[in-house]
């Protein structure tokens, strides 16, 4: 913690700027242009510091997550557990990475998209962040946020797995999502399509390798598309999302 003299050094430089900006009507352009200069690096340092301190008092977003019996991994992406710089891009273009693992794709030809992270308040979520969606007119055909799983979700991998995906999603119109899951093994690549149910506050999907072709032992890579079917005037509000993974119950 900080000490007294070193609370009362910060105090007294925050009054120090706010007489000098009682000032700035009197002062010679060359000290202005000069105190200018020096206010924005400062706010460069501040801001810094801002996004630092957030990042440490949030948790770390792996810990509260519904987790299936047996599960033996679990994941939720970094868009919903820290914070972005910036956090919202207007005209989103194609492809938009906001993360290693998180990347947005469309196919429009004008983008009149809207991504922005939002600051969860709401008590009930266990995550620290949202991302939401603002879609306006749209040309396209497809509009995804592709997720690459981590390698800890493909290690050791079989048919006897099953995936979870589960998000919270507030829209301002009713809106279908559908999640397909790509498995990669050598030269091929597994999917599977499942649309995400709405019907409560939770959205679940759920993907039983017990039904695909994947070869085990050359399983490479996996990632799942969460595809928004027919996104033009709506505004979705992705306010969590989680994956597990766990091995089927024996009957």
């Amino acid at each position: 913690m900080s000490g007294f003299l070193e609370k009362r050094m910060l105090r007294k430089s925050a009054e120090k700027w706010v007489a000098l900006a009682d000032r700035t009507d009197s002062m010679p352009a060359e000290e202005l242009e000069h105190l200018q200069r020096t206010a924005r690096r400062l706010r460069r340092k501040l801001d810094l510091f801002v996004a630092a301190s957030e990042a440490s008092l949030i948790p770390d977003g792996q810990s509260e997550i519904l987790r299936p019996n047996q599960f033996d991994w679990a994941w939720r992406p970094d868009p919903w557990t820290a914070p972005r710089a910036p956090r919202g891009v207007v005209e989103v273009p194609s492809p938009h990475k906001l993360t290693d693992h998180v990347t947005l794709f469309h196919d429009c030809a004008r983008s009149e998209i809207v991504l922005r992270q939002t600051r969860n308040t709401d008590p009930s979520v266990c995550c620290a962040f949202g991302l939401l969606l603002d879609v306006y007119r749209f040309d396209g055909s497809f509009l995804s946020l592709v997720l690459s799983l981590p390698d800890g979700a493909t290690k050791n991998i079989s048919r006897n797995h099953y995936f979870s995906l589960r998000a919270r999603v507030v829209s301002e119109h009713p809106i279908e999502i559908y999640a397909r899951l790509n498995v990669q093994h050598g030269p091929n690549t597994e999917q599977m399509v499942r649309q995400l149910d709405l019907s409560g506050d939770v959205g679940l999907a759920e993907f039983d390798l017990a039904y695909s072709n994947i070869n085990e032992k050359r399983v490479e890579k996996a990632w799942i598309d969460l595809i928004f079917d027919n996104p033009a005037m709506n505004q979705v509000h992705l306010t969590d999302l989680t994956l597990t993974r766990a091995p089927r119950a024996d009957l």
